[in-house]
């Protein structure tokens, strides 16, 4: 099968995978173009505008480029699991000089219709969702566009899913990857199939092109999931502590911390699974934290944009796939090219 992404002129099978909340920023989708791959900037958490300010920097530099977008998939928190798990964390946010016991519960929807228009008004060259599968008329309307859609799916039902919306190509994101995991069924944690089966089971359902996801780290990786039937991998984790990268400085020094050993999946920040660095906010408040996505989501922000701004690890996102031991402090460019290598 003919991949799409060579239409776009993308010749390094490698992309660099949207990091919302500060990690992706314009300068690394630039450097991903350059090396003659695609990077994606991340409309998760951005307004409209803001969006829109990013889409105008990285076309000022002439980059292919994609944007990714949060699709409404809510969880509605219990509001007394809520009140509950508030009160345990207060002392953490406390440590920051925050004060979360008078925060409401927020379900909101990351103002999607907002930029749903944007994106209808003034089309880029690929859109890919994650969270959700949006409503078909949704992505016939982009395709008409001439926008290329991508799809997050986390199993093969959710592929068939996806396919019978009409997206274009698949972004099939194994539970290794780091950050928020795509899956359809956030209340349940995704099982831990490695990628390479999970692109088989993927194949065997439906006919779309496929990008592989989640803990692909080394240029053998790279190789395992192009020989399992993928177009191109997307790479995260290992793009954290690129020069370009808008990582925070603790989370940076997290991931090339030796005594950083494992990652767990947590829903303690924002009540939905996500894989993280341990640390001793994910140690703590694990399990106790209730399924909840958006509400613990802006419960904890402040706390952890503190936590961050102080040099705080221990209260924050620390964000990272299984393959984090192979982040590194360089050049965008070269980690892509590098993780390219063996083809």
């Amino acid at each position: 099968m003919v991949s799409p992404l060579a239409a776009l002129g993308v010749s390094t099978p490698v992309l660099a995978a949207p990091m919302a909340g500060g990690p992706t920023t314009p300068a690394l989708v630039t450097a991903a173009a350059r090396a003659n791959s695609l990077g994606f900037l991340a409309g998760g958490y951005r307004t409209a505008d803001a969006l829109a300010e990013q889409i105008a920097e990285v076309r000022s530099d002439g980059a292919r480029f994609g944007v990714n977008l949060f699709a409404p998939n809510p969880v509605p928190v219990d509001p007394e699991a809520f009140r509950r798990y508030a009160l345990s964390i207060a002392p953490e946010a406390r440590s920051h000089g925050i004060d979360i016991l008078t925060t409401g519960i927020v379900e909101d929807d990351d103002h999607w219709s907002d930029k749903i228009d944007l994106l209808l008004s003034d089309p880029v060259p690929v859109v890919s969702f994650t969270f959700a599968v949006p409503e078909a008329a949704v992505i016939a309307a982009l395709r008409a566009a001439g926008t290329l859609v991508v799809q997050t799916v986390t199993s093969a039902a959710e592929a068939r899913l996806a396919a019978e919306a009409g997206v274009d190509v698949l972004a099939v994101q194994a539970s290794a990857a780091g950050g928020h995991s795509g899956t359809l069924t956030p209340q349940r944690i995704p099982a831990p199939v490695p990628l390479t089966d999970l692109l088989g089971e993927v194949r065997q359902a439906v006919p779309l092109p496929l990008v592989a996801a989640g803990g692909a780290a080394t240029p053998a990786d790279v190789t395992g999931a192009l020989r399992a039937g993928a177009a191109a991998v997307m790479v995260g984790t290992v793009l954290l502590r690129a020069d370009e990268a808008g990582t925070s400085r603790p989370h940076k020094a997290a991931l090339a911390d030796p005594a950083r050993r494992r990652t767990v999946v947590t829903r303690a920040f924002t009540g939905r699974p996500a894989r993280a660095l341990r640390n001793g906010f994910t140690d703590r408040y694990t399990d106790l934290a209730p399924a909840g996505y958006p509400a613990l989501h802006h419960l904890t922000s402040p706390m952890r944009k503190a936590a961050a701004a102080a040099d705080d690890p221990e209260r924050i996102n620390l964000w990272a796939g299984t393959g984090y031991r192979h982040a590194t402090a360089e050049p965008a460019g070269r980690i892509l090219e590098r993780l390219a290598s063996g083809l």
